[in-house]
């Protein structure tokens, strides 16, 4: 059997001299940034854990581009209400809806309702999480460690199966992973694997979804200053945390929610499978 020609999505051509010359390139490279317009308008998204911290972040920058928001939230209803305020001042339409998202029946209601009240969906962002600190794993339960990878995982699977039948070409899933995911983290074994379970499911829905233009990629934050800080570690530790780090201090939500736009955007319209480390400085491997 004759080996197929590899297709030709460019005419032949070369060039005598490197580095070469623009000017005699057929098609030009596209190099000219896109007039300055709103990143996400017209769009839907979907992010978990939007009542507070990174997620409220993300569902403000994702308001200031265009996009209008359903934000999922467990019970926090103050914190929940004020980022809703916080975008229907921006102009923009959001819902926010309380409920588990270890659940897959509450799952799909959160999908079902973007689509009531929107009618599309364009972006999902799986955020929300928890983490309970143990010294060691023998102090790791079968109940804690089931309720970590049912909330920081299995929603990621249950949301994105259900969000599928509505996303199309240019759509675009975001994950949440952690720094933890890459450098582990000797009190946090159990939260840690999930985190490094979401980068696998990251990869491999990217190759599966290619095919159908829907991109998915992650950011893994390092310390950020969120509500699950105080609420998961002693006094001793919140009042140092994020010290440790290059840049000294832990980021603040705002300085994450840049990763998620871009992400969302057509900006990284040849970027799949790919994590972004805003993380202090921390040299990450993997």
């Amino acid at each position: 059997m004759k080996k197929e020609k590899e297709k030709s999505i460019r005419p032949k051509q070369h060039q005598q001299q490197q580095p070469g010359l623009e000017t005699l390139m057929k098609p030009a490279p596209e190099y000219e940034p896109d007039t300055r317009k709103l990143k996400l308008a017209g769009k839907v998204a979907l992010i978990t854990g939007g009542d507070s911290g990174i997620g409220r972040a993300v569902a403000l920058a994702f308001a200031q581009e265009g996009a209008d928001v359903l934000i999922s939230y467990l019970n926090e209803h103050e914190d929940a209400a004020i980022t809703q305020a916080a975008l229907e001042q921006l102009g923009r339409k959001c819902v926010a809806i309380a409920g588990d998202i270890s659940d897959e029946k509450h799952c799909k209601k959160l999908v079902s309702q973007a689509i009531k009240e929107f009618g599309q969906l364009d972006i999902l962002v799986n955020n929300a999480a928890v983490q309970y600190p143990q010294n060691d794993l023998e102090k790791i339960t079968a109940s804690q460690l089931e309720k970590t990878f049912r909330t920081n995982v299995f929603s990621h699977f249950y949301l994105s199966k259900a969000a599928l039948k509505h996303l199309k070409a240019g759509s675009s899933i975001i994950c949440t992973t952690s720094v933890t995911a890459y450098r582990g983290s000797d009190h946090l074994i159990d939260y840690a694997a999930t985190k490094s379970a979401i980068v696998g499911f990251i990869r491999s829905l990217s190759t599966s979804l290619a095919a159908k233009k829907i991109r998915v990629n992650g950011v893994a934050p390092g310390p950020v200053w969120t509500p699950l800080i105080p609420a998961s570690f002693r006094p001793a530790h919140v009042a140092t945390f994020g010290s440790d780090v290059p840049l000294k201090r832990a980021g603040e939500p705002k300085e994450i929610a840049p990763c998620y736009v871009f992400l969302a955007s057509e900006d990284a319209s040849y970027m799949t499978g790919q994590i972004l480390h805003p993380n202090g400085g921390e040299v990450i491997n993997g």
